[in-house]
């Protein structure tokens, strides 16, 4: 039996799942003893749909391809230690680094302040990342110990998060240390 496209909402007064003249309606009664209940009728297309967003991968359904056979649990832990690896050489690589996310007011807060100093810092969105991002943030976590955002390197060196950041700042120290960071790559 196919689902109707047209329910009917009225008063508690009726009867519950009473069939109204349309057959493609129903009445359903609301037991609000309290309050009056307007009479509603909502028209959906052909049955009802629910969107809860997009729809994301499994993240550990991933598993890194390889030449050699190996089993699924050494091919993901082998992912692990890829992202790892590329992980090490960007922050190694580059002066300053910062994980973030475009909707954490504390990354934000971090990437002003940067912007203020002029530095600009090597960013990557994780939440704009599909699938890896939280892949990144979590052998981020394994490698500092920290699993929020920001994340911030600065000489290859883990600076740690916002607040860490700003004690920097606030200390004097963070623009030795951008300074010192930015000279050794331009190296």
């Amino acid at each position: 039996m196919a689902l109707p496209n047209t329910f009917t909402f009225s008063p508690p007064s009726l009867n519950p799942f009473k069939p109204s003249s349309s057959s493609s309606s129903y009445i359903i009664k609301f037991f609000a003893s309290s309050f009056p209940v307007p009479r509603t009728t909502i028209t959906t297309p052909n049955a009802f749909s629910f969107n809860t967003g997009p729809i994301r991968p499994n993240i550990s359904s991933i598993r890194a391809t390889s030449s050699s056979s190996s089993s699924s649990s050494s091919s993901s832990s082998s992912f692990g230690s890829r992202l790892e690896e590329t992980i090490k050489k960007t922050v190694s690589g580059n002066p300053v680094v910062v994980y973030s996310k475009t909707w954490c007011s504390y990354s934000s807060e971090v990437k002003a302040l940067f912007k203020k100093l002029g530095v600009e810092p090597l960013v990557f969105e994780l939440d704009e990342m599909g699938p890896q991002g939280p892949q990144l943030q979590k052998v981020l976590e394994r490698l500092t110990g920290q699993h929020t955002v920001p994340n911030v390197f600065i000489g290859g060196k883990h600076i740690g998060g916002c607040t860490d950041t700003l004690k920097l700042y606030r200390k004097g120290e963070l623009e030795p240390l951008l300074s010192e960071a930015t000279a050794k790559g331009k190296d």
